[in-house]
């Protein structure tokens, strides 16, 4: 009689369990329905392509049009190898025949077209504090693209990270849903910069370390930290002598337009990419983002000492 009621109670647990995964883990969309029409701002979606540095991702390697976006490159992580996807305004392999409001929940909250959680490789901690309409113009600019054709590839990941209902309980954490909220007693340019530099532009994610969960470390946020395909280090970009604590604004906002450091250092690796993407922006854009770096709590972040 205690073993039957024992094993009733473990089936009774087990159900809930599951019925709270099952809840807990639902995605969560920003916008149901369809969107109010309103005029796309072509311009601003330019401005918010370059700035999310979409062709460095999703331009199809081995061609030079940044506005090829077939996908294909693969990230290879600690998780797995990511394969970015096609992007093109093709409707078949792209997001030619996407609606609005399925972009805009893939950049607010990472759910994919069919409902489906979307791995955070693809940056919407970030991304999710961009203004709607600068989502929706970057949409309409993206279909203004050549479509291309390429199918895009599956990722190739190792149980469990295959299973993507688990990212819901990563969202809990991880993604707050919030917008950007100006901050008024800032100044115009110092809250552009923030915006750019937290929202579309997402500097942290490549510029933080990392936990165990592949979660930006609050406490060392755009203090450096490794890179995230597990070679080389990522530099520290907080006012701390580690980091650009020595460079002025005027040297941050050329760096971003040509690439060279107040040393005349030329950048490399995936930074390179970057830089052609910040070099497309107004030099308001780049001053503002300049600005805001500034104000960077300086954080200590040194990279470790090569190998012998």
């Amino acid at each position: 009689m205690r073993l039957r009621t024992f094993v009733i109670a473990l089936a009774v647990l087990a159900v809930a369990g599951g019925a709270a995964f099952h809840v807990l883990t639902l995605p969560a969309v920003a916008v149901k329905g369809e969107l109010p029409p309103r005029p796309a701002d072509l311009a601003n979606g330019e401005t918010m392509f370059n700035i999310g540095g979409c062709a460095s991702c999703h331009a199809t390697p081995g061609q030079e049009d940044g506005r090829r976006l077939g996908g294909g490159l693969a990230l290879a992580t600690a998780f797995g190898t990511f394969v970015v996807p096609n992007i093109s305004s093709d409707p078949q392999h792209g997001i030619g025949a996407w609606s609005e409001q399925s972009f805009v929940n893939a950049m607010l909250r990472g759910v994919g077209r069919n409902g489906e959680h979307l791995y955070p490789a693809f940056p919407y901690t970030s991304y999710q504090r961009m203004a709607l309409d600068d989502v929706r113009d970057l949409f309409a600019f993206l279909k203004t693209l050549p479509a291309e054709t390429t199918p895009s590839a599956p990722h190739r990941l190792s149980f469990p990270f295959t299973l993507r209902r688990g990212i819901g309980l990563w969202k809990l954490i991880n993604l707050d849903g919030r917008a950007f909220a100006p901050d008024p007693a800032k100044s115009a340019p110092l809250n552009r910069g923030a915006y750019l530099v937290n929202g579309p532009g997402h500097c942290a994610e490549c510029h933080s370390a990392r936990d165990i969960l592949g979660a930006i470390v609050a406490k060392r946020r755009f203090a450096g930290g490794p890179a995230l395909e597990g070679k080389g280090w990522v530099p520290n970009i907080t006012p701390h002598a580690d980091g650009i604590g020595a460079w002025s604004e005027n040297d941050i906002a050329y760096f971003l337009e040509v690439g060279l450091t107040p040393s005349f250092a030329s950048v490399g690796s995936a930074m390179a990419g970057v830089v052609l993407n910040t070099a497309k922006l107004s030099a308001d854009d780049r001053a503002a983002m300049a600005v805001y770096l500034k104000t960077l709590p300086p954080r200590p972040g040194k990279a470790p000492p090569r190998k012998s």
